[in-house]
């Protein structure tokens, strides 16, 4: 693929007004969420999940691509047409979760680093003929007060330029997400200089791996309190934090940037993007990519009757993206 290819995917990934869904949770994680509704985590039941979210009816309008984890990229409808296809035929780009999570960082207690780039190149190859369009690689960075080392950053950032290195070498365009975990009792002054270290050292592993920038994706957590911080942030401070740090590091020649809602309710994720829409000229677009914030009150209303509820879950599911993507507009109402 070329590099003008890549960098239509990834203008197409940030066309306005639209956003990325990420359903992309390991059988593991899968699991939790059923667990939680009743359900069992049964390959049938986690397709015909994945089938309901999928086949949205007008998804596209305000979806432009969903991030899928292995097992999802090679299933089907019941009636037998790959999700693939039916995401290509809706307009929806294929995505692809490459990662296989984070281990302990040996040497640095309460650190973790991301694996996965052992046999990264062949897998990379089988997606792109499955038909993924773009890959996501998630690095963690927990704050705690010994936490995050130098080291921890350095570590996990060389992994995301190396794997967004490979993704290009095999035609796809890398969506990198070094989230900040929002767990924690810091302010969000902590935050933001966590944020700002981990963004200034993404940015320059991937100028040492010569990464095409125009053809990349960030996937970013926002600037926020730690969950358990007492004086908790309001919008406006967020969103402005938030704008502010990604403005002092991150280059004016990438497409775009999405969010993780990470830990957020729906609202607040929504709020947040919003209000950073609302705040004057950016150098790229401001989208989002969310997974809990636009699965869990459809998960809810699915499992009730999964048979039975499918266009209800539906209508959750559309309503969510509708609101996502005019807070990417930065015209939502609350």
């Amino acid at each position: 693929m070329s590099i003008d290819q890549l960098e239509e995917i990834a203008q197409a990934m940030m066309a306005p007004g639209k956003g990325i869904i990420a359903i992309d949770e390991s059988n593991t994680t899968c699991k939790k969420r059923f667990d939680g509704v009743g359900i069992e985590s049964t390959e049938e039941n986690r397709r015909a999940y994945r089938e309901m979210l999928l086949t949205t009816p007008k998804l596209s309008d305000h979806i432009s691509g969903a991030i899928l984890y292995d097992e999802t990229l090679r299933q089907s409808t019941k009636a037998g047409v790959p999700f693939t296809r039916v995401m290509m035929d809706a307009g929806i780009l294929p995505g692809i979760k490459v990662d296989k999570g984070p281990v302990p960082l040996a040497g640095f207690p309460g650190d973790v680093v991301t694996e996965g780039l052992d046999g990264l190149r062949d897998r990379l190859k089988e997606y792109a003929r499955l038909g993924a369009k773009f890959a996501k690689w998630r690095a963690v960075i927990a704050i705690s007060d010994e936490s995050p080392s130098g080291t921890c950053i350095e570590a996990n950032c060389h992994a995301l330029a190396r794997y967004a290195a490979l993704c290009q070498e095999a035609g796809i365009v890398p969506m990198v997400e070094p989230e900040v975990l929002i767990d924690g009792s810091h302010d969000i002054d902590i935050c933001y200089e966590v944020t700002e270290a981990t963004l200034r050292s993404l940015f320059g592993a991937l100028y040492e791996h010569n990464v095409l920038l125009e053809g990349t994706i960030l996937k970013a957590s926002m600037v926020l309190s730690g969950k358990d911080c007492p004086e908790q942030a309001d919008v406006e401070e967020v969103a402005e934090a938030t704008l502010r740090c990604l403005k002092s590091t991150v280059p004016a020649t990438l497409p775009g940037i999405v969010f993780l809602s990470g830990g957020q309710s729906d609202e607040q994720a929504t709020a947040h993007l919003n209000a950073m829409n609302q705040m004057g000229s950016k150098p790229w677009p401001l989208s989002f990519s969310y997974g809990r914030a636009m699965q869990t009150a459809a998960l809810q209303i699915w499992s009730r009757d999964m048979a039975g509820n499918v266009a209800k879950a539906q209508q959750t599911v559309y309503a969510r993206a509708r609101d996502n993507g005019l807070a990417a507009l930065g015209q939502w109402k609350k």
